[in-house]
């Protein structure tokens, strides 16, 4: 009887049983039950059942990446299999575009009809203009430009860390991986100096909660991004003083480089559309 464990004779990765996907799949469902009784004030434990559930969907995702990278040390991801991760994370990262695309889409379409004749209550409710007649806007050439600065600037560290690791420039990587993190840790240090000073809030009980709410939605979301980009920056560091990524093997740390350029694509539009388009009054005009 031949060994079930063998290596088998073909390029694909047969994973072993696993009990993350129950175990995240119970732990999301617990959470999503938490959330839904916090926000409707169902039971008093709601935010406790929430918090368990977002522990669980946390830990999974580390137990479960930590096996991902054990599988690549032990090269079971060939040439095949890593076509195929690259299929997965070309789809995820067209999610994210839809996903921002729902906020986008929410932002325009008051934005662009403000007065529309169907939308009588909506007219009345901004003052027929967009912004809200009660808004004051952020000045787009103020901290918005600096944080459009630092995320470009970032885009060019990265690159210049793929490109070093291509070369097997470990010590251009590394650097070039410090930089794009202290990038990253800015652009949120920026951000939220810039919430933090902002002249309206996400649930202003005037004209401006739409835009509050389009507002803090779509760049709120976008820094969450952010911050999770430069976890798996971070992560990609300690792998890479691991000795983890060479020329020829290092998915994780391209995936990482995709999601920041993803990241850096994201706030152009932000920046365009929603700071400078919709700065000031004649936004509705335009």
């Amino acid at each position: 009887m031949a060994d079930a464990h063998a290596k088998p004779h073909h390029d694909y990765h047969l994973v072993d049983p696993s009990p993350w996907p129950a175990i995240g799949s119970l732990s999301a469902f617990v959470m999503a039950v938490g959330a839904v009784g916090w926000m409707h004030h169902l039971y008093e434990l709601a935010p406790f059942v929430f918090g368990v559930g977002a522990i669980g969907v946390l830990y999974t995702m580390l137990v479960w990446w930590l096996d991902v990278i054990k599988e690549a040390q032990q090269g079971d991801h060939s040439a095949v299999v890593q076509i195929s991760h690259r299929y997965g994370m070309i789809l995820f990262i067209a999610s994210e575009v839809m996903f921002f695309v729902a906020w986008f889409w929410a932002y325009f379409s008051v934005a662009l009809f403000p007065t529309d004749v169907h939308q009588v209550m909506r007219g009345d409710f901004l003052g027929h203009v967009w912004p809200p007649t009660s808004v004051k806007t952020f000045d787009p050439f103020h901290l918005p430009l600096l944080n459009t600065l630092i995320l470009l600037t970032s885009g060019t560290t990265v690159t210049w860390a793929h490109h070093a690791l291509l070369h097997n420039d470990r010590k251009s990587l590394k650097w070039g991986l410090i930089l794009t993190i202290l990038l990253g840790l800015t652009f949120t240090c920026v951000q939220a100096w810039e919430y933090m000073h902002a002249p309206f809030n996400f649930s202003t009980a005037n004209n401006g909660n739409i835009y509050g709410s389009t507002f803090f939605m779509a760049t709120g979301f976008h820094g969450a991004h952010v911050i999770i980009g430069t976890i798996f920056l971070i992560v990609c560091l300690i792998r890479a003083n691991a000795g983890h990524f060479t020329p020829k093997q290092h998915l994780g740390f391209e995936f990482a480089a995709w999601y920041w350029h993803f990241v850096d694509v994201v706030w152009l539009f932000l920046f365009a559309g929603i700071y400078v388009w919709g700065h000031g009054p004649a936004a509705a005009a335009g």
